[in-house]
């Protein structure tokens, strides 16, 4: 997995690419962690991420938890990862574009 964060203002925008599983996610959990001191607004562009594990789904849902379903958006899902979101139920607690 690779990621590259950057800072406008008040809004961060995470870019991943590939998969976010079991050795990753703590990855993501901490660049998640290291942003949302200096944002309001938290963007994962999700668009280049071609799997998700159930860490990676923790991950995610922890961040919702941390910066608020109003404040962490989730873009650019794939169809896969989508179904993955939909059939946990996620889609209902996610902000989702």
């Amino acid at each position: 997995m690779n990621m590259n964060t950057t800072f406008e203002d008040k809004l961060c925008t995470i870019f991943i690419e590939g998969s976010i599983d079991t050795l990753t996610a703590p990855e993501l959990e901490k660049a998640v962690n290291d942003a949302a001191p200096q944002c309001d607004k938290i963007i994962l562009d999700m668009s280049k991420v071609d799997y998700i594990s159930s860490g990676g789904l923790r991950v995610v849902v922890g961040a919702n938890h941390t910066v608020g379903k109003d404040n962490l958006i989730l873009r650019g899902l794939s169809a896969n990862v989508m179904e993955i979101f939909r059939l946990t139920g996620f889609t209902k607690y996610l902000n989702i574009e």
